[in-house]
């Protein structure tokens, strides 16, 4: 009997303890999730952290190399994350056109600029060589890109020399090739435009050969008629002094006529601002002649001259297109007769 209860207590004291022993387990599971989250707090703080810290990207990010003799610079999209490279011109391109190719390749950004490591923003009138001289920060969407372009070598002086010696062989090679070619072509043009120009002015040289002959044929009447004038004078001169009237009373009139003839060639020269001569005079009236002819026929005088200034001039450089030091030809020497 005894032996019997002993058993059943020390029964009932195991399943106590069985169920206290799966309280506290329940307890401890409990504690260690409690951990847990404590744990994952700090990693997730850690995180945030981290991602602050990505906006701030170093140089290899962002990166300018020399290709083919032409600046390249090479970034990631912000939006697709993808390398694209962008091909400056130092000379025609500045910084607002780079700044609008960043827009149009990737749409995503929004906000794009240049500044100075000092805070400073470049306009975008500077030019990418100067841009170039020196670091530069490029924001992209508040995201900072530190570049830093590869300095360039100055040229020595013998380099200098070097390079204009090769400019200056260049030179001389392409005139060696083309100038055959150069020279053929100009006197074709040269050809092909006084064809145009006799082809225009042949209508107005047959109106003008024909004023000339008119004017030519009245200035001679006009001499001839000069000459009859000076032989009638003589005659009837000669008629009063030695028929009709004696010397003593002709004298005085010849004085006359002869200082009112020298009245009419300085009123000439009044008149014309040129001396009397008898082959300017006669130019002058050919002259007169041929522009009243030309007024009632409506020809063109100045047109006419235009025209015949252009052939002359074509003609003048046909002729200095054809010489020999022109065409690199050997100059003919001078002889001792010469």
């Amino acid at each position: 009997m005894a032996t019997a209860a002993r058993a059943l207590l020390s029964a009932a004291l195991g399943s106590c303890t069985r169920a206290a022993g799966s309280r506290f387990s329940g307890l401890g599971i409990g504690g260690q999730r409690q951990r847990t989250v404590c744990q994952r707090f700090p990693v997730w703080h850690s995180q945030r952290v981290l991602y602050c810290s990505s906006r701030l990207v170093t140089s290899d990010d962002v990166t300018v190399a020399y290709q083919n003799g032409l600046p390249v610079l090479s970034l990631n999209l912000p939006s697709r994350r993808e390398r694209c490279q962008f091909t400056l011109r130092p000379i025609s391109d500045s910084v607002g056109i780079f700044l609008k190719q960043l827009q149009a390749e990737d749409k995503g950004i929004d906000r794009v600029a240049i500044y100075t490591l000092d805070g400073i923003r470049i306009a975008a009138s500077t030019g990418i060589d100067i841009l170039l001289l020196d670091d530069f920060n490029l924001v992209i969407n508040d995201v900072t890109h530190h570049v830093q372009p590869p300095k360039k070598e100055s040229l020595t002086h013998e380099d200098t020399e070097t390079m204009n010696d090769v400019k200056i062989l260049v030179q001389k090679l392409f005139t060696a090739l083309h100038i055959e070619e150069h020279q053929l072509q100009k006197e074709q043009e040269l050809q092909r435009r006084m064809e145009e120009l006799n082809a225009e002015i042949e209508p107005l040289e047959k109106v003008k050969l024909e004023l000339a002959r008119r004017a030519e044929k009245r200035s001679s009447w006009v001499l001839w008629g000069g000459m009859a004038f000076m032989a009638t004078q003589f005659g009837i001169l000669a008629r009063l002094t030695w028929w009709e009237y004696s010397w003593d009373i002709m004298e005085p009139v010849t004085y006359f006529i002869t200082y009112g003839t020298a009245m009419a060639m300085y009123a000439y020269f009044v008149v014309t601002r040129q001396e009397y001569i008898y082959p300017d005079a006669k130019d002058r009236q050919y002259l007169h002649f041929f522009h009243t002819a030309a007024q009632k026929t409506k020809f063109d005088i100045e047109k006419y001259n235009q025209l015949k200034d252009a052939i002359v001039q074509a003609e003048l450089d046909l002729k200095r297109l054809r010489d020999p030091l022109q065409l690199h030809l050997p100059i003919r020497p001078v002889s001792d007769q010469e």
